[in-house]
């Protein structure tokens, strides 16, 4: 009698086995865990109540086990570079976006004070001198002034200039002492980026002729950029 009920049971437990081998074979064990079939896209629950993906990670993002998991987005091309306010800056370094048009810009698309050139008749250098008058000084505030409300970063040249009046080695060295007048001037206001250049009588702008003439080519000019 015994010995029929042990085949019985063995009889019974035969095809139990094969049934959990299917089920089995269609699964893989990540940490002593069982997943689902690499086939299943669905997270599936194991005997520990977690809930896992088909590619052995934990799935923490869904609510309830058997969820199907949400497709990730396709990636997004990055825009190409453009230049909106057309400064000659592209968009991905255009640190100032807006810029009106045609102003000057500096590397980071920023407007910077334009040029100024300072040539006035009525208060013009003197002859064979480099000191500022009331009107230049004037001139070199208003620009200074300018330069520290911008937003770009302005790098300021000083040239200096003279007349055709004397021997041509000391009008360059002349409008040298100029522009370095206006360009201790300029640091005086706070404007620290400065280099100075003189040209001497080598780039007039009206006729040595005549002494008005004369007079505006005694002169500074101020560029930025």
């Amino acid at each position: 009698m015994f010995k029929k009920e042990t085949k019985k049971i063995v009889s019974a437990a035969a095809p139990l086995a094969v049934a959990m081998g299917i089920v089995l074979a269609s699964s893989t064990a990540v940490a002593g865990k069982w997943v689902p079939s690499a086939k299943s896209k669905a997270p599936a629950m194991n005997a520990y109540g977690e809930c896992w993906t088909a590619k052995g990670a934990k799935e923490q993002l869904i609510e309830k086990c058997g969820d199907v998991m949400p497709e990730e987005p396709a990636p997004v091309a990055a825009p190409t570079d453009g230049d909106m306010d057309n400064d000659g800056v592209p968009d991905s370094r255009d640190k100032c976006p807006n810029t009106r048009p045609g102003a000057t810009v500096d590397a980071d698309g920023c407007e910077i004070v334009a040029s100024l050139t300072i040539d006035l008749v009525e208060d013009e250098f003197d002859f064979d001198s480099a000191t500022l008058k009331p009107g230049m000084e004037a001139a070199l505030t208003d620009l200074a002034n300018k330069i520290k409300e911008s937003t770009g970063k302005e790098m300021v040249t000083v040239i200096g200039h003279t007349d055709s009046t004397g021997p041509e080695d000391y009008n360059m060295g002349l409008s040298e002492r100029r522009a370095q007048s206006a360009a201790d001037f300029l640091g005086g206001l706070g404007i620290t980026d400065i280099t100075t250049k003189g040209m001497g009588e080598s780039s007039p702008v009206a006729d040595n002729g005549t002494r008005e003439g004369r007079a505006k080519n005694r002169r500074v000019e101020i560029t930025t950029k």
